[in-house]
């Protein structure tokens, strides 16, 4: 017989093993409970949302972005019906077969395809990436006609933008370019959806607040191949705002035509409030190729291009200015009183100035030149002794009182400052010592002075105004739904430079003689409208042409040497209206290129205004 201690003894083992697995089952068993409370309780609106993405779908609705117009009302960007076709991946059951089918449907290479795709890799798989804009109405009907073969691809409408003068005012009215992602996670324009597209350069950059409008968003019931039953809810999209800018259609297209193919600028401007008529600039580009996305190869082509139609030369192109900083020499001189208007120098073509060697441009040199007959002439000796006599750190201070140095306060992204040099500039800038020759020939805007054309536009707009500053600007109003929004126009507060009036009279009537009486800027002289200016040319020396420029009987004989033509001036001389700025590249002088283009924007300013 067993012994009953025997027995518990042999089963012990047992039970402590089934109290540890019985445990261990309570143990799962509240593990699950407290996943479907959690599940059920926690998360209950989490995977209830997700429950309901099966069923339901979002749309955004594409809004319209408003228009830009011309001062008198002519359409410079506008919106046209457009279709596009975008990509669900979450709905692609085999996503490189959805892609060759697609690829093949809009006839897009395969690698192109992908690689839009892999853009937006670390995007929810639920939000349409969009493959192809501006679709065709036969690619619509071929897109209809496959829904359920590709229930992956959502087409939409959309309003597109379009720009129906081309490349005219391309620089200044800018372009779209899609949303990037990086871009999106900067927020760098705000609260955007992927694949949006918005202003990159110019207007459209400038005020990309005011032109777009708000998406709109319809939610509907979808069945398992992902087709709309029943639309739940929608909300309107919201049109974005209208502007108007200070653009002169005519003056506009004008100032284009008379570049002619030739790289530079030309400026056009309300000398009393500053408006910009024209701002012109060569090479330029056709925006409406960026509403449809390029390839990397095509977008490298356009941005490496040695030309850089990209640029906008008005406010981002550097230039020596040349014999037009002459008038700032001009003023500071007079202003600090080292010279009058009576002071007069002998001008034999050439002098020696700190050991060195300085040359007139015209041979034989001008004789005895008083100040009017030094600005009418464009006589470097006699700028040479006033910028000796100012001094590097002077001629560098009025520059900056003037507007040199700094931007001008234009409506536009990517305006660039220029170079007012001194002493602390070189020191700081080259570790080398300011020497007393680059004095002379900063004196005449040469050596290490660098400005833009709009400088140059609103420093001439300044000595016009007698000291009264003006901002360049683009901006005259918005308007929604057909009503002007009225506001405070920010650039309508004129500084006064603390210059005397009498000294601006000075310089503006050396200016009259040089378009007037025969001088430098005579091919811009119109009879009856009083224009005044002041030519420039600027060398450029290049690796492949870098000999010393010859000398020429008149300023206007055209040169071997490369120079950048310059025209500067407005009209009329009392109660100004006008400025107009031109730099030609490699135009020669200033008399000869740039002073004949000016005079026909005079002209046409002076007939629409029936002067």
């Amino acid at each position: 017989m067993i012994k009953q201690e025997k027995i518990y003894e042999d089963l012990f083992p047992l039970l402590r093993r089934a109290r540890i697995i019985f445990v261990l089952v309570v143990a799962l068993f509240i593990f699950l409970i407290m996943n479907f409370w959690k599940v059920q309780v926690l998360d209950h609106e989490r995977y209830w949302e997700k429950s309901e993405a099966n069923r339901m779908r979002e749309i955004a609705l594409p809004y319209q972005r408003g228009l830009i117009m011309d001062r008198d009302g002519t359409i410079l960007a506008n919106n046209r019906a457009s279709f596009r076709v975008s990509l669900i991946r979450e709905n692609c059951e085999d996503y490189d077969k959805s892609c060759r089918k697609i690829a093949r449907l809009l006839n897009i290479e395969e690698s192109i395809l992908k690689e839009r795709i892999k853009k937006y890799e670390s995007m929810p798989l639920f939000k349409p990436i969009v493959v192809k804009e501006d679709l065709t109405l036969e690619e619509v009907a071929m897109i209809e006609a496959r829904k359920l073969e590709l229930p992956e691809l959502v087409l939409q409408s959309e309003p597109k933008r379009f720009y129906p003068f081309e490349s005219l005012a391309a620089h200044v009215i800018g372009y779209l370019q899609e949303l990037s992602p990086e871009e999106m996670k900067k927020s760098l324009y705000g609260e955007r959806r992927l694949g949006e597209l918005v202003g990159k350069i110019g207007i459209e950059k400038q005020y990309e607040t005011a032109l777009a409008g708000v998406y709109g968003q319809l939610v509907e019931v979808v069945d398992s191949l992902g087709r709309g039953r029943e639309e739940i809810d929608r909300r309107e999209s919201a049109r974005g705002q209208d502007l108007t800018i200070s653009l002169d259609f005519d003056i506009q297209k004008e100032a284009e035509e008379l570049l002619g193919g030739r790289e530079g600028a030309i400026i056009a401007m309300d000398a009393r409030t500053g408006e910009l008529l024209a701002l012109a600039s060569y090479p330029n580009f056709d925006p409406n190729k960026f509403i449809n996305r390029f390839t990397s190869e095509e977008w490298l082509n356009l941005v490496n291009s040695p030309e850089f139609p990209l640029e906008n030369r008005a406010i981002r192109g550097l230039y020596s200015p040349g014999s037009v900083f002459k008038l700032t020499v001009a003023l500071g001189a007079l202003d600090s009183e080292i010279a009058t208007d009576e002071t007069t120098f002998v001008c034999r073509g050439e002098t020696t100035i700190y050991n060195q060697p300085f040359s007139c441009w015209r041979e034989g040199g001008h004789g005895k030149v008083g100040f009017y007959d030094a600005i009418r002439h464009s006589c470097n000796i006699y700028f040479y002794n006033l910028g000796k006599e100012l001094g590097i750190e002077n001629i560098s201070r009025y520059a900056r009182m003037l507007g040199f140095g700094m931007k001008t306060g234009i409506d536009l992204p990517g305006e660039k400052t220029g170079l007012v040099p001194d002493a602390q500039w070189k020191i700081k800038a080259r570790g080398e010592p300011w020497q007393k020759g680059e004095t002379i020939s900063v004196s005449i805007g040469q050596s290490f002075m660098l400005v833009t054309p709009i400088q140059i536009a609103a420093h001439t707009a300044l000595i016009a105004n007698r000291g009264a500053r003006v901002t360049p600007h683009l901006f005259k109003y918005l308007s929604a739904d057909g009503k002007r929004k009225e506001g405070k126009n920010q650039f309508l507060n004129h500084e006064i430079v603390d210059i005397d009036p009498a000294v601006f009279e000075q310089v503006i009537q050396g200016m009259w003689e040089a378009v007037n009486n025969e001088g430098t800027g005579r091919a811009a002289k119109i009879l009856g409208y009083d224009v005044c200016g002041k030519t420039g040319s600027t060398q450029v020396i290049s690796e492949d042409k870098s000999e010393k420029p010859k000398k020429k009987e008149s300023e206007e004989e055209e040169e071997e040497v490369k120079t950048h033509s310059w025209f500067t001036g407005f009209a009329p001389r009392e109660n100004p209206e006008i400025v107009v700025t031109v730099i030609v590249e490699y135009g020669g002088m200033g008399g000869v290129t740039a002073a004949p283009l000016a005079r026909r924007l005079f002209n046409i300013y002076m007939r629409k205004h029936d002067r």
